[in-house]
């Protein structure tokens, strides 16, 4: 199982070496100047559209948006980066599932490379099996940002169905903001995301230790904000290349 590292660009000025041997998630979001000389296509980054960081921008700046200008930027940047893997923009709860599909046809006849579908339960399960039909890789909306991801994560009979049907049918499958690590060993993702390595958010520090990570609340982590994020994000590094060869 690849479990990617999401929201690094928090951590990029600083990271003391490469990471072109880390599994990493980038957001266009956080690229979307256009400045394409600040992201590096590597072999192990996978690519999410933003579409939920503009859906749920605070400040009201995008009840307007122009999704149609923001999908030729996105198609520009992964052709500039010749990005490989890069997910759909699931936005059905502001365009609707027509207008989504629209864009994925769009993005992939620019591109030559389809983007990952991200499944959300408007769609139904008839869709979801279409879709691994259709699409090599596929995705499953399980972070707790949304109704969808919390009614799901915590049940792994439905999580084991979304996953036997992707695999019946030869395509992987992504679970979108889950590394819920007692769960990995059991539910089989091809690969996950999440940010869950920042927890010096929450005053937090954790340790890799055989093939598990631990957290340890301890609020003196918060002493040297910088020392501590990395830290976690070294340990996380760690329980990756566990995952990749053991989950």
């Amino acid at each position: 199982m690849i479990v990617y590292l999401a929201a690094f660009k928090s951590l990029e000025n600083i990271y003391p070496t490469k990471t072109d041997d880390i599994y990493l998630l980038s957001s266009f979001w956080e690229h979307k100047s256009g400045k394409f000389g600040e992201y590096v296509y590597q072999d192990r980054h996978i690519l999410d559209s933003g579409a939920f960081s503009a859906i749920n921008d605070k400040t009201g700046r995008y009840n307007n948006f122009d999704w149609d200008a923001y999908v030729k930027k996105y198609i520009a940047f992964i052709k500039q980066t010749n990005q490989k893997l890069f997910f759909e923009l699931d936005i059905d709860c502001v365009v609707g599932l027509q207008k989504v599909e629209y864009y994925r046809k769009q993005i992939e006849d620019a591109v030559g490379r389809p983007p990952i579908p991200v499944w959300h339960s408007n769609r139904g399960a008839d869709y979801f099996v279409e879709c691994c039909e259709k699409y090599p890789y596929v995705a499953l909306g399980t972070t707790t940002a949304n109704n969808d991801g919390k009614k799901i994560r915590n049940n792994p009979e439905v999580l084991t169905w979304f996953i036997n049907q992707a695999h019946k049918n030869g395509a992987k499958i992504h679970g979108l903001g889950f590394t819920s690590i007692p769960w990995l060993s059991k539910l089989k993702f091809d690969s996950v995301d999440s940010t869950g390595w920042q927890l010096v958010r929450y005053g937090g520090m954790c340790i890799y230790q055989n093939g598990t990570i631990k957290n340890i609340n301890r609020k003196e982590s918060l002493k040297d904000v910088y020392a501590t994020h990395l830290h976690n994000f070294n340990e996380w590094v760690k329980f990756q290349k566990y995952a990749e060869a053991n989950l």
